[in-house]
Order: C-alpha cells, then structure tokens, then sequence
C-alpha cells in the first residue's frame, strides 16, 4: 500500500474471512452485521450502547455477529475489524472477547494499531489469509471450523455473486440433500441459518465496491437482491446507513482485495458519512 497516495489514511482490506477498516465511524446509528467485530479507537476513546445491555466508554471493544448496537468515536478516525463467523471453531468468539476486553486489552489495541501503520507503510501482500491477518492483528491465529465439504460447496455458491442467486433448493440439490436436511446441516456446520448468512454475505459484498461511482439500483441487482427497497432496507440494518451515504462517504477510501487495490480506491472528498463494516 502507498500511504502517499491516500493523504486520509482510509483503507480496508478484504479477505474472505476478514475486512480489517481503518476509516470514519459516520454518525452514531443502529447496525447489525452478521460478523465478530472489533472496533480499535485509533485516539480517545470509543463509545459503545449494545442491545444486550453494555454501555461502555473504552479504546476497545467487542461486539458479537447479530447484536444490535451504536459505536462511535471521540476521534473521527477509528479502526474496525471483522472476523466471520463460519471461520472460527465454536467458542472461539466467547474466548477473544473475554481476553480483548481483559487486562490484556491495551496489549491488543497497541497491536492492532500497529497493524494499521504496517498496512499503510507497507505493500499488502497478496496471500494475505485468515492466519496472517490473526498474526498480524492478534499475534496468534485463530482456530479453525472445519465444516462438512458439501457445506462448503454451499458457502461457495451462495459468495460467488454471478448468475442465478443462490437458493436453499439449488444448494440442498448441488449437496444431494433434501432442502429440509441441508438447512439443518447448514445451521449445524455454520451455526448461521441460511437465510442469515446469505443475507449478511450479500451485504458484506457490498464493500468491494463502496469507493466506485456505480449505479446503486444495478449494483444491488448484480449482487443479488430482488429490488431497491430491499438493497436499502438490508444495508442500513447491517451498517446503520442508506447505501447512498456509504458510497458518498467513502470516495477517498483504499479497498484492497486479499491485498489487491480496488480499481478507482484513490480518490478524494471524503464527506462525513463514513461506516464502519
């Protein structure tokens, strides 16, 4: 990554398992997303209200997938980190945020600080993966779910976001399940209902793209949802805005995919609407 080239410091970086976000929080909203996140204040402190009853002022804190909460920071610029749930054996989440939100905390903010200075000094390597990102994020690699492979077929249809949307009844059939058995293997293995991990991945797949100048209505047809109304409801429950928002916010920001640049990510005019993924 050339840091000169991106005056603000904004940038995300987009593996399959992880997005690692350093960019604005936007203005204090309800957001749901589907994954483990990590939310770093890169000065000050962080403000977080939870549905399941935290209200805490901290330079680190954690949230697990499907909690409604707010966040925001007393520095406009703060880091976020996203760790998908599939990815992790049962119990890692409950592990890590025991240990995040421990004595070791300030260790772990430290690191994922220096993290963030590492990626804008350096170039993004390539093969970046879960474990390097854990590594460079953690110290340590997370440990892995190992999930049944028709599962994974599954997961693979369901991202890869070309020709027909994925369907409960087109991966029980890819799998030689009925619809009824792959449901309950799906929610098994991921420990995600279908619905919900296709819902969220959709959304997800939306920051591949959140720097270009892109027709939203198009867009939300080539990743899958049936209309606008949809695209819109979905996204704002996930990341506490309007997709519109997001796009305007996010016109200097740098997305590297597994450590490739987005075409267009160097731009300028950022707005005040950043979002956190």
């Amino acid at each position: 990554m050339d840091h000169k080239g991106h005056p603000s410091g904004h940038l995300m970086l987009i593996t399959p398992e992880r997005v690692f976000y350093a960019g604005l929080l936007g203005r204090p909203r309800e957001r749901c997303p589907g994954a483990l996140h990590v939310y770093v204040a890169l000065r000050g402190g962080l403000h977080l209200s939870a549905a399941d009853g935290r209200e805490i002022h901290d330079e680190l804190v954690t949230v697990a997938p499907n909690v409604r909460h707010t966040i925001s920071s007393d520095h406009r610029t703060a880091i976020c980190l996203v760790i998908e749930p599939e990815s992790v054996r049962p119990g890692t989440f409950e592990a890590w945020s025991a240990r995040l939100s421990g004595p070791e905390r300030g260790l772990f903010a430290h690191r994922i600080r220096s993290a963030y200075q590492q990626l804008l000094s350096q170039p993004c390597r390539a093969d970046i993966d879960a474990a390097a990102f854990d590594l460079m994020c953690f110290g340590e690699a997370w440990p892995q779910r190992r999930i049944d492979p028709r599962i994974v077929r599954a997961i693979a249809q369901i991202t890869r976001f070309s020709g027909e949307p994925a369907t409960a009844s087109s991966c029980a059939a890819e799998a030689g399940l009925s619809a009824s058995r792959f449901l309950h293997l799906f929610k098994q293995e991921t420990g995600i209902s279908f619905r919900s991990f296709r819902a969220w991945k959709r959304a997800r797949h939306l920051l591949h793209f959140a720097n270009q100048d892109l027709n939203l209505a198009h867009l939300a047809q080539d990743i899958g949802y049936p209309d606008s109304t949809h695209f819109s409801h979905s996204i704002r429950r996930f990341y506490g805005l309007k997709p519109r928002a997001i796009f305007s916010g996010s016109r200097d920001l740098a997305i590297y995919r597994s450590g490739q640049e987005t075409e267009g990510a160097a731009r300028s005019d950022s707005g005040d609407q950043m979002f956190a993924p």
